[in-house]
């Protein structure tokens, strides 16, 4: 009770201090300027009400939340489609996957916000991905008798060990979802202790995620402005905690001698684009950005992925790829999508947000973790002059993916069945 009177004394006096981050934030990422209201709780106009509510915080959650949303599409044919976000860069990249949908920002959790967000859209049920929890929209749901469900649920250690101390807050909220999706039996077991209920384990749906049509027509164009040279993809490299990933792989390919190959370098925030083509300059790099829509020169050693949306084209013209945020500490991002483009596949250390599919992707041969940026020159170096080891990379990267699909159906249909007999 306690911590519950803190946590809304602490959004009484936070709006201040949410607007003064904003601007900070907007002064590297502009768009963070951008649709104030909707995170501050203002009337919405033109509300989309009785739809399907997907919440996803930024691009990662949206790319994995496509099979999920045309499962539960197919169940509920005549419902609108509601997503929402936290950050710009989910905000750009749910426009362009659901053009269909109506897209906003999801209200900071100050209780008076979250009941003017329901109130607008009177939404048929919410779906949340992964961990999102927010104590005060999770309780109005529940009041107004709204369902809502935790997708693709995942918790990990560390994660769980910051909830534990803040366990009687967040306990309540857990325990009053209509469904608790959780990955794998050690996140249910996680929750579980957190306080969530009705939980059960049905697989992570990023195994379910295929290449979006357009993609494969985009690859094309780049391969044909690459031409015939060998490809390294660097997906998603992270600024973390004063650590800039692309700067360290950067420095350790400096060190090898290269050859032809293209290093492709796709930074997971748009204001680290620029920084990360003039690093590459300093480092007396020759370098090209995507948006420059030039045809790549044989001279470019560089390439640096400066869009947001087409990670799917840039690995269709890898040879190889690697998974950012795993050699700073920030978890790893989506392993996964390599893999179902039967890239060999590449991740560093760091890999507590996908600590299950890492030690399965290696078990099954379908990837490999280095443990430094020169680890990974080295091993990059190694892979592209054994095509024999690429290939049976592949072909278990292939069959690890199909050997696990199938959570978006699972998921969706737990959802329908829910909502039917909450109907009936």
């Amino acid at each position: 009770m306690l911590l519950n009177c803190l946590y809304q004394i602490l959004w009484q006096i936070a709006p201040p201090f949410l607007r003064r981050y904003l601007r900070r934030r907007a002064k590297l990422a502009p768009d963070y300027a951008n649709h104030w209201t909707e995170r501050f709780g203002h009337p919405y106009p033109h509300p989309l009400k009785q739809a399907i509510w997907i919440h996803v915080v930024s691009v990662g959650e949206t790319r994995a939340a496509i099979p999920l949303i045309h499962q539960l599409q197919q169940l509920f044919p005549h419902a609108p489609l509601l997503m929402t976000q936290t950050t710009p860069t989910g905000r750009a990249t749910v426009k362009h996957l659901f053009p269909q949908a109506q897209c906003r920002y999801l209200p900071y959790d100050k209780k008076s916000w979250v009941k003017q967000f329901l109130q607008d859209h009177q939404p048929r049920f919410g779906v949340i991905m992964e961990t999102e929890i927010w104590p005060n929209l999770y309780t109005a749901c529940a009041q107004k008798n709204i369902p809502l469900f935790l997708a693709n649920a995942r918790l990990s250690e560390k994660s769980l060990r910051g909830y534990r101390k803040i366990r009687t807050l967040v306990a309540p909220a857990l325990s009053s979802l209509s469904g608790c999706f959780a990955q794998t039996d050690a996140d249910a077991q996680r929750l579980k202790t957190i306080g969530a209920a009705h939980i059960e384990v049905c697989g992570n749906i990023k195994y379910d995620i295929t290449v979006p049509p357009p993609m494969h027509e985009l690859a094309q164009s780049f391969k044909y402005r690459i031409g015939n040279r060998p490809v390294v993809v660097c997906a998603s490299t992270r600024f973390y905690h004063n650590q800039d990933e692309a700067h360290l792989l950067l420095d350790a390919w400096a060190k090898q001698e290269t050859g032809d190959i293209l290093l492709v370098i796709i930074p997971r925030h748009p204001e680290r684009f620029d920084t990360t083509f003039e690093y590459a300059k300093k480092l007396n790099f020759s370098c090209q950005k995507r948006s420059d829509n030039q045809t790549i020169s044989a001279k470019t050693q560089i390439w640096i992925g400066d869009s947001i949306g087409e990670i799917f084209a840039y690995y269709q013209c890898a040879d190889i790829a690697f998974v950012g945020g795993s050699l700073v500490d920030s978890g790893c991002h989506n392993i996964i999508e390599p893999m179902v483009c039967h890239l060999p596949t590449l991740f560093g250390p760091s890999t507590y947000n996908f600590a299950d599919v890492a030690a399965k992707a290696i078990t099954a041969d379908a990837a490999q973790q280095v443990q430094s940026a020169d680890d990974w020159a080295t091993t990059v170096l190694d892979l592209l002059k054994n095509p024999q080891q690429r290939e049976e990379m592949s072909n278990c990267a292939s069959r690890f993916i199909q050997q696990h699909r199938g959570a978006s159906k699972k998921i969706a249909l737990n959802i329908a069945q829910k909502i039917n007999q909450k109907t009936d």
